[in-house]
């Protein structure tokens, strides 16, 4: 797996013309977050497919906050790995700009997923499997529920997989 989300700066800075393109993962399936939620492959796309057929679309915010939308997100899929998101954050937005430079500087580089849980199971130690989830926004924090969940540089992506090989391992020794 290859948590994070991949920054794009033309020519090396970020040019907002046509606004800051960001890409990546805001969600890792099967991965345990802070909360003790870990996100099922699937649980995304009754959602997704409800607001396509609204025509409508997941928001992009600033810390989770509803009144401090900074882009949208273009592309919002599952894959194998989780829910990946590709997105522009806005010229025109002051916070976009701030949030680009503080991307570009490594000040903020956490996604989190704000969502209704709709169906979910509970194993024995009290974390939930979320099996299907109301998608409502992803935004970019600078304390991600799930760690993994950052904004990154494909030259990082080994230590990235190590990262999470790491994890799953201390996982699986709590478990025992």
């Amino acid at each position: 797996m290859v948590p994070g989300l991949e920054v794009k700066f033309a020519g090396g800075a970020p040019t907002l013309s046509d606004g800051h393109v960001i890409e990546g993962y805001a969600s890792i399936f099967g991965m345990t977050d802070q909360g003790g939620d870990a996100v099922l492959p699937g649980a995304f796309s009754a959602s997704l497919n409800r607001l396509a057929g609204k025509g409508d679309k997941v928001r992009m915010l600033w810390q989770h906050d509803p009144t401090r939308p900074i882009g949208v997100w273009d592309e919002i899929r599952e894959d194998e790995r989780g829910l990946w998101v590709k997105g522009r954050l806005l010229p025109d937005v002051a916070q976009a700009r701030e949030a680009a430079v503080l991307i570009r500087a490594g000040a903020i580089d956490g996604l989190s997923i704000g969502y209704r849980t709709i169906r979910a199971q509970r194993d024995q130690k009290g974390r939930r499997a979320l099996a299907e989830v109301e998608l409502w926004e992803v935004s970019l924090v600078t304390f991600p529920m799930l760690p993994e969940a950052k904004v990154g540089r494909k030259e990082s992506e080994d230590l990235r997989e190590v990262a999470a090989l790491f994890s799953a391992a201390a996982e699986a020794l709590r478990l025992e």
